[in-house]
């Protein structure tokens, strides 16, 4: 039996800041939009450009606080080509980078954004 990645689901305050962290920061593009104000919430689907996997924003309307991220969840990943210039480029931005950093006994090769909801992004040198 084989499975296929679909989708991440994240809960966001500001559906306008998020989307623009995620399409000009990222450079996600968004490939549906699904509206229910009955429930008042809208579900935006995010995208690369191979389309194999989606980020889902869900936006309740009015949400009275700050979601809580939970201790459980750590990141989503993404890979670029030029690891420092997407630093810097985030840096100019104004969104929260670390440095450039590696694991234990590796090559520096990735570095974590945040999110306008808090949530970390790890950018990984392709």
């Amino acid at each position: 039996m084989k499975y296929k990645f679909l989708h991440t689901c994240i809960r966001v305050m500001d559906l306008e800041k998020s989307l623009k962290f995620y399409k000009e920061a990222l450079g996600l593009r968004e490939t549906k939009r699904m509206d229910f104000p009955e429930e008042e919430f809208t579900l935006v689907y995010l995208s690369d450009e191979k389309g194999e996997y989606e980020i889902e924003l869900t936006y309740n309307y009015n949400p009275e606080k700050p979601y809580e991220i939970g201790n459980g969840f750590s990141h989503i990943a993404l890979s670029v080509e030029d690891l420092e210039a997407s630093r810097e480029r985030h840096k100019e931005m104004g969104y929260e980078v670390t440095e450039i950093m590696g694991l234990p006994g590796k090559d520096m090769r990735f570095y974590f954004v945040t999110d306008p909801d808090g949530y970390d992004v790890e950018i990984i040198k392709a």
